[in-house]
């Protein structure tokens, strides 16, 4: 398909249409059940208990299924006031011989340490401002408004690996090391000491070596800089798992004061992809924050305005292309998996046309129910998998105007509009029956074997809900669905482990903990036959856990 002649602007116009006309699929929903339960505060549970097993779990499963996630929303007598802030509470099921114990932790981080003792709330979070100390006087508390917001060590988001340990991690500058056998808390890790950068995402990506990468920002007073960390494979001496850091690129924020929100990135065999989009963190707002009584949240904001930006850099030179790559706006949570394929680079995310949904997650909307809950679901924008494909042999001749993306059977563009400038639009990762679920999140591939690589598989929650309440097997060739799915039940990010003699991609198993708001006590960890998508097992545990985020399978051997 050709584009010959056509502007940005009118480019980005065809794109809108075709997106306004797939929201007739939107219809509201009525009558959504209360999940007030998935975010109710839990016990921690530190020694191992059994469950009750229902089904087969397969006895070549052997190890620990990880799992991290808000566990407390209360402290004292305050409380917090988004999801993202609840205290972390970490879940392992000890997986072997067909049998399931399960135990959980809270991070014994600085925050929860310092909250605990004062009883209230001490720490600021992202959307929850620290509660003034009662005991100082009004001149004290006034003067505390003035102080910086500290960073915090609440590190709910993920589990992740560095030089082979296990860390939680979130989206600010600490990480805390974790003994996945007891959950016990070790040292506290501080990226700033290693290397200038203000944070780092919850979701690196490893190569098959072991070389992790990341992304962090760094504020100077030239600007805010997005920066690719790259961490050698092996410890020197037994030192830090972040010991011989480096930034290897520095991408310079296009809005030096407002630079963009970012949850992830994109990567392939040779290429980081940092996508820049119109989630605006407005960095004046958040400093003051403390002396407005306003959270972090308040300074993150979504700019329709302003085009997506994809910055694509030689992951082993450090090179950032001089073509930039444009998308309509957009914002984008999880990437799925990411590849080079005969000059093109394949991207493939899920994302929603607007980026509100993250200041949409607060307790008392969480809370809700009737038609007050169904209010705040329907406007909210769907996430959808989408693909981009991006050409890497762009120069001063190749012509605009055209389309540059000739793999056959996409319908996907990508056009030069002028000098070192493509316009892309996406295609579609689903058919038409993904809308019934309400979309897609927390995608999981088999990531071990597939990820930078071509792929045939992936797997996530569905979303007719504010949270996920399906689980979704998508087949890329034909583009038809598996799902599991019950009423009342609300399944977590799917994650796959592969049989120890698999051959296909999808040999193996999919772990979900599968949240029951509605019945006291029966949580359960489901195993479904990731080929089949049939249910092979679970494992009831007689506790109530809030519905988390993220987790990884470590594997006994």
């Amino acid at each position: 398909m050709k584009h010959k002649g056509l502007r940005e602007n009118e480019i980005r116009n065809t794109c809108w249409k075709k997106t306004r006309s797939e929201k007739r699929h939107f219809t509201d929903i009525h009558g959504l059940p209360c999940i007030e339960n998935l975010v109710l505060s839990a016990e921690e549970t530190p020694e191992p208990i059994a469950t009750k097993i229902t089904g087969n779990i397969p006895s070549w499963i052997e190890g620990n299924f990880l799992r991290n996630g808000p566990g407390k929303f209360e402290i004292g007598r305050s409380s917090f006031n988004h999801w993202f802030d609840g205290m972390a509470l970490m879940h392992q099921f000890h997986i072997e011989d067909g049998k399931v114990t399960y135990m959980s932790r809270f991070l014994n981080s600085d925050c929860y340490k310092e909250n605990t003792e004062h009883n209230r709330i001490v720490v600021s979070e992202f959307g929850t401002i620290a509660v003034p100390d009662p005991c100082k006087n009004f001149y004290q508390r006034f003067l505390s408004r003035f102080e910086l917001p500290k960073p915090s060590d609440n590190a709910n988001v993920s589990f992740v690996q560095y030089k082979g340990d296990y860390y939680v991690s979130t989206e600010t500058n600490f990480m805390h090391k974790i003994d996945p056998k007891t959950l016990e808390t070790k040292e506290k890790v501080d990226w700033s000491k290693f290397i200038a950068v203000n944070g780092a995402t919850a979701h690196p990506h490893m190569d098959p070596d072991g070389t992790t990468y990341n992304m962090g920002n760094s504020y100077t007073p030239k600007g805010a800089f997005y920066n690719i960390i790259r961490v050698p494979s092996k410890k020197v001496n037994q030192g830090d798992a972040l010991e011989g850091a480096t930034v290897i690129c520095s991408i310079p924020s296009e809005d030096k004061s407002k630079p963009s929100y970012y949850h992830s990135f994109a990567m392939s065999e040779n290429y980081v992809v940092f996508i820049e989009q119109p989630i605006k963190m407005d960095l004046l707002k958040i400093v003051t924050g403390k002396l407005r009584g306003k959270g972090i949240s308040d300074g993150v904001y979504w700019d329709p305005k302003r085009n997506t930006v994809f910055h694509v850099v030689n992951k082993h030179t450090g090179k950032l292309s001089v073509i930039k790559y444009y998308a309509k706006p957009m914002s984008t949570f999880h990437q799925i998996n990411c590849f080079e394929e005969n000059g093109f680079l394949i991207m493939d995310m899920c994302f929603s046309e607007d980026g509100q949904a993250i200041n949409n997650y607060l307790i008392q909307n969480l809370k809700k129910s009737g038609n007050a809950l169904d209010e705040v679901y329907n406007i909210m924008c769907r996430v959808f998998p989408k693909r981009f494909v991006l050409p890497l042999n762009v120069d001063n001749n190749t012509p605009c105007g055209q389309n540059l993306n000739t793999r056959l059977n996409s319908t996907s563009t990508a056009i030069k509009t002028d000098k070192n400038k493509v316009f892309c639009t996406h295609e579609d990762l689903h058919g038409e029956d993904l809308h019934e679920y309400g979309g897609l999140e927390f995608p999981h591939i088999n990531y071990s074997k597939y990820n930078t690589r071509p792929y045939r598989y992936y797997y996530g929650c569905g979303f007719r809900h504010l949270v996920g309440d399906s689980l979704i097997k998508m087949d890329l060739q034909d583009k038809q669905m598996k799902v599991w799915k019950h009423g009342g039940l609300y399944p977590s990010e799917p994650v796959f482990v592969p049989s120890p003699s698999a051959v296909g991609e999808d040999d193996g198993v999919i772990l979900s903990v599968v949240i029951t708001p509605n019945q006291d006590k029966s949580t359960f960890l489901l195993v479904l036959d990731a080929k089949t998508f049939e249910e092979l097992g679970r494992a009831e545990v007689p506790m109530n856990i809030p519905y988390g985020f993220h987790g990884t399978f470590q594997t006994k051997h």
